[in-house]
């Protein structure tokens, strides 16, 4: 695990980074050089699950903050694509990080997130993520955790960072960033990326109306409350801002409910990417073209473009990441395979199938949470729900560094600045 100029310290605290638009350094006065702002990612974590569960702290840094009715996923509404999307500001067309599994003719392998020795290849990651925009111009930055953090894109790392390791528990990971915040002042970084994967692990597993989300909301939020009292206890209770987001929602599946692929398609002569919600694959043994005739209009609840053709408003048609055929479940029905179904059968350890997203992102349970509060940012806001590229702005402003150039609308959160 590698970690860069980490210094120990026992303190107990939570930070959350205020989610909003970044407002032009002509119009918002730089904020103090001592300000820090946290940027929390909370995995899967729905949109209404702060007022159907109430966790304490997050309830709190909402009352004080501003509190968007969701956050909109970009298409598709998976794991890597939004979280690059909220550090760059970009969308995926412009980011390359059009899917959790992508190929791309000019790069070897296939982008797969278990497979770090292809995923860790720079390449297949453009833009720039607000940890280099804050280096870049002088400042300090650090990661625990965050898609892209522990990659050499255009040859840069975070100040500090550590190598992602799922398995590392919840509780270390606020451990490093209070270790981080009780550095000297002119080591301590201006800008803190910490993610939390619980509800995502919870939802696919049970669903998110399964009571194991109560106590993962809990477990997560006890976290976060760790972060602020640790803040307190280092005197930086009013110089930190909090920007808590979350890359999706969750919507639950059922056994009653499948689209099994191999019932239109032979999956010897085809290649397979995605399968659940979002179904993406490549003709080998057949043309791609004979793999749309196979699947479009064969199913009610699934509907099927060759990629140069998806709609306009997902942004990605013809990218040449993209496989030739894409398919898109209707809400709660999921793609799935023969020897997937029987296996899940016999588990037998997981209500129906759980939950999954990866779903049309204009539906709103594919919408996540977006909280910010600090000492810029307007009490007691409650914005309409906002699509998550405009945050980059936002975090540029809060730290108080000059944007590149990317895909979001400043003008969307600048209401959001005191």
């Amino acid at each position: 695990m590698r970690i860069r100029s980490v210094l120990s310290l026992c303190v107990a605290a939570v930070l959350l980074v205020a989610s909003a638009r970044a407002v032009p350094q002509s119009t918002v006065s730089s904020p103090d050089a001592s300000t820090v702002t946290i940027l929390i990612g909370l995995d899967g974590w729905r949109w209404d699950y702060v007022s159907r569960h109430r966790p304490p702290t997050l309830s709190a840094l909402a009352a004080r903050g501003v509190q968007a009715s969701g956050l909109i996923p970009v298409f598709p509404s998976l794991t890597f694509p939004n979280h690059y999307s909220i550090v760059t500001g970009l969308r995926p067309a412009s980011h390359g990080i059009v899917s959790n599994v992508m190929r791309d003719p000019a790069i070897a392998g296939q982008f797969r997130l278990a497979d770090t020795a292809v995923t860790h290849i720079p390449a297949w990651w453009k833009g720039e993520p607000v940890w280099h925009t804050v280096t870049r111009q002088g400042r300090q930055a650090a990661s625990m955790f965050w898609p892209g953090s522990d990659i050499a894109i255009s040859g840069r790392y975070p100040t500090r960072y550590r190598t992602f390791d799922h398995n590392l528990p919840p509780a270390d990971r606020t451990a490093q960033v209070l270790e981080w915040l009780a550095l000297p002042s002119d080591a301590r970084p201006s800008f803190i990326t910490v993610y939390y994967s619980d509800l995502d692990t919870d939802g696919h597993a049970y669903g998110p109306d399964a009571p194991e989300i109560a106590a993962s909301v809990a477990r997560v939020d006890r976290e976060i409350g760790r972060l602020v009292e640790g803040a307190t206890t280092l005197g930086l209770a009013d110089r930190v801002h909090w920007v808590v987001v979350s890359d999706h929602g969750m919507i639950g599946l059922s056994a009653d409910r499948l689209i099994v692929i191999d019932d239109y398609v032979d999956l010897s002569t085809v290649d397979l990417g995605e399968v659940g919600p979002l179904l993406t694959l490549s003709g080998t043994a057949v043309s791609n073209d004979a793999v749309y005739a196979a699947l479009a209009d064969r199913h009610p609840h699934l509907k099927v473009w060759r990629s140069a053709d998806l709609p306009a408003r997902f942004g990605l048609a013809g990218h040449p990441r993209l496989p030739g055929v894409i398919g898109l479940a209707d809400e709660g029905w999921t793609v799935t395979t023969r020897a997937r179904a029987a296996s899940a059968r016999a588990e037998g350890s997981r209500p129906a199938w759980g939950g999954a997203h990866g779903f049309d992102p204009a539906l709103r349970d594919m919408q996540g949470v977006l909280i910010a509060a600090g000492p810029r940012l307007r009490p007691g806001l409650r914005p309409p729900a906002v699509e998550n590229v405009h945050l980059y702005e936002l975090l540029c402003a809060l730290v108080g560094v000059t944007p590149a150039r990317n895909d979001g609308d400043a003008s969307v959160t600048r209401p959001w600045l005191r």
